[in-house]
């Protein structure tokens, strides 16, 4: 009993601190010493806490969950072998067009992917793949993350540290549905990006071979977390392109098979 208690006031302590880092838009620093969570689950129940409290400051309900570091090579260098997850709020859900203030942010990044829109709950962890997957899914939209990396030190990342702070969610933008999406090959769907005067390719398959291995992913997580996928939750997949750091004035398309998109400028 008196270990548990330990471990519940450690995350209790390094949830406080890291809501007081959320509120006054401290630069993200790894957390260190008596501040550092001792594994990635004990990350993950601090994230927990640190969401709770920011719900009750009203940011809204949890109303989707984002995979992170869906790279191989990202995680490797992170000292990882799968993606993370983090939660999406309802409040810093917005609809495309919009504009985004950067005065919102202490340092904007924003990330180009596909968002799953779940039409029913994810029930059970055995059998999941694409094909089953799918039929609980509703619609596919092109969307933006809002990237809020406070600054963070790329090169010093720790990911303890970065699962506790929520993986720097600070928000998503959702294009309209992708018609048809279900005759659709999500392994090489192409993607455009125009960003000002500049376009760049890729296809949907940038994240983890096909977006719907992310969902899996994320499906099967939060089950052994104790809180499966729901219908209406927002899946952000992970991001088909390199992150980009956006200036005031920016306008950003972000589009599948030159066909739905979703729109951004930066004010």
């Amino acid at each position: 009993m008196g270990l548990l208690m330990n471990k519940i006031k450690r995350i209790e302590k390094i949830a406080e601190h890291l809501y007081k880092a959320h509120t006054s838009k401290a630069k993200f620093e790894n957390l260190k010493g008596v501040l550092k969570p001792r594994s990635i689950s004990e990350a993950y129940m601090v994230q927990k806490r640190l969401n709770e409290r920011r719900k009750n400051d009203g940011i809204g309900r949890i109303a989707g969950h984002k995979v992170a570091l869906t790279s191989q090579a990202i995680q490797k260098l992170v000292g990882l072998t799968s993606p993370i997850a983090a939660s999406i709020f309802s409040s810093t859900i917005y609809k495309s067009p919009t504009e985004i203030n950067l005065k919102r942010f202490v340092h904007l990044g924003l990330e180009f992917e596909l968002a799953f829109k779940m039409r029913d709950d994810v029930k059970q962890r055995t059998s999941c793949t694409v094909a089953c997957i799918s039929e609980l899914v509703g619609s596919i939209m092109p969307a933006f993350e809002l990237i809020e990396d406070r600054n963070a030190n790329y090169n010093n990342l720790d990911p303890a540290s970065l699962i506790a702070d929520n993986a720097w969610c600070g928000g998503i933008v959702l294009g309209a549905p992708i018609k048809n999406w279900r005759n659709a090959d999500l392994f090489s769907t192409p993607v455009r990006l125009s960003y000002n005067d500049e376009i760049i390719d890729s296809t949907t398959g940038a994240a983890m071979g096909n977006p719907f291995n992310s969902l899996i992913w994320l499906a099967l997580f939060l089950i052994e977390q104790g809180r499966p996928l729901k219908r209406g939750d927002i899946v952000m997949s992970g991001s088909t392109l390199a992150t980009r750091f956006p200036k005031h004035g920016d306008h950003v398309i972000y589009s599948i098979d030159n066909q739905e998109r979703v729109e951004v400028k930066i004010c």
